[in-house]
């Protein structure tokens, strides 16, 4: 056991991790076919933006891009004006899910891509959206959650559903009830969260089986090396090139 605390809570997820690959696999032979078959790999947010590890990084895949999304509506009132009910067609319209189904529409995705997504709790609205939409669109869906935690979260969106029950391939991240995973002393309740360290390493854990896969067949994926590495600049020019001309 390690001294430190934390390290032995994330210790604990590394752990369990280890004993619940059979989703992982099923997510990274998905992946696998999708690439093979001129299908796309995105990541959306999994829960406090740490998909930002698995893009552009040393020995990773070349292929993976993110999705995200904006609009911005540059319409302000005055506060007494603010909150006046919609009328006719757009009654009861709830813009934050509304803005999810635009984004997808209007994007790139296609029938065939793999789209990363998670919330830890799985309980919120925009990622059960987005997994919605891209499903009805014919997109496969990873969803990085806390099987834990969401059996007690109460769902919010407006569907009673949370994120496991809309994905294709739920991973469950290992975190507890709440995330925060340390008990210490002259502190009620557990403190710092250990989701961002599942999700991170149950990522790269399916990228492996993508790569291994992928060379099995004889066509390894594109894959990054340091640009900071001797030959590191053309070696990333080449990557580039390869990931562009065929598709991974």
């Amino acid at each position: 056991m390690f001294q430190d605390k934390y390290l032995n809570a994330a210790h604990a997820v590394a752990r369990h991790l280890d004993t619940h690959t059979e989703q992982i696999d099923a997510a990274a032979r998905a992946i696998a076919d999708a690439l093979a078959s001129g299908g796309a790999l995105y990541t959306a947010e999994v829960g406090h933006c740490n998909q930002h590890d698995w893009v552009n990084r040393a020995g990773g895949l070349a292929a993976i891009r993110h999705f995200s999304f904006a609009v911005n509506v540059n319409d302000a009132l005055p506060k007494k004006l603010m909150d006046r009910p919609r009328a006719g067609d757009d009654a009861g319209m709830q813009v934050d899910l509304e803005n999810v189904r635009h984004a997808v529409r209007v994007s790139r995705l296609r029938a065939g891509d793999v789209l990363l997504v998670g919330s830890v709790s799985g309980r919120n609205r925009v990622p059960v959206e987005l997994a919605l939409a891209c499903r009805a669109k014919g997109v496969k869906v990873v969803g990085f959650t806390s099987f834990v935690y969401t059996k007690d979260a109460v769902p919010l969106h407006p569907s009673g559903k949370r994120l496991i029950d809309v994905v294709d391939f739920p991973i469950d991240i290992g975190a507890p009830y709440g995330d925060a995973a340390v008990k210490l002393e002259g502190y009620d309740d557990p403190l710092l969260p250990v989701s961002g360290v599942g999700a991170i390493m149950a990522g790269w854990m399916i990228f492996e089986r993508v790569m291994e896969t992928l060379a099995a067949r004889g066509t390894p994926a594109a894959v990054f090396m340091s640009y900071n590495r001797a030959g590191g600049e053309k070696a990333l020019q080449e990557t580039k090139d390869l990931c562009d001309a065929r598709g991974y």
